[in-house]
């Protein structure tokens, strides 16, 4: 029955909003065309936010950067029974999703997909944003330059579902020393 729901869901969804467009006389295809161009437009006005993420996440990387913060990290990441394998993904997660993705893949690559590494890793990936991305990309599209509280809510919310995740898997995954 859930299979058939999922499969069923986005033509459903789109059959739905056809019929109520055509209810209300809405021109269908001149709507989706200007929703297009206006999506070209924004496409067009983030590409230097984009770029500006994509190039400074890089650096970060190649730099050496995010390793020498690993290694200064490692004793406390040691002390609170966290694989240091995670900061990374720690670090660039709340930058951008795709090079959390990398880093995501290199972990689960390395140990395995039942490994409690990975576990953590995967728990942290759907539990935080790319807060730096999102305030990029979408405050950018629109113009907006002042969004400090939304940086520090967002920042906030990224440590808090870090924090949650590490709590969670080492509730469910960690084997309990009895």
């Amino acid at each position: 029955m859930i299979n058939f729901i999922s499969t069923a869901a986005i033509p459903f969804i789109v059959l739905l909003i056809l019929t109520v467009a055509i209810i209300k006389k809405v021109p269908v295809y001149q709507e989706f065309t200007e929703g297009a161009k206006d999506g070209f437009k924004v496409a067009v006005n983030i590409i230097p936010y984009l770029v500006a993420i994509i190039v400074s996440v890089s650096m970060f990387r190649e730099s050496g950067a995010l390793e020498m913060l690993s290694n200064a990290c490692a004793g406390f990441f040691e002390m609170i029974k966290l694989p240091i394998d995670t900061l990374p993904l720690v670090i660039v997660r709340s930058l951008s999703g795709g090079a959390a993705l990398g880093v995501f893949s290199d972990i689960a690559s390395h140990f395995g997909p039942d490994a409690y590494v990975t576990k953590l890793a995967a728990v942290m990936v759907g539990s935080s944003e790319t807060t730096f991305y999102v305030l990029a990309v979408y405050f950018g599209s629109i113009g907006i330059t002042k969004y400090r509280y939304a940086l520090l809510t967002g920042i906030l919310a990224d440590i808090i579902g870090i924090v949650a995740a590490i709590l969670v898997c080492s509730m469910f995954f960690l084997p309990s020393i009895a």
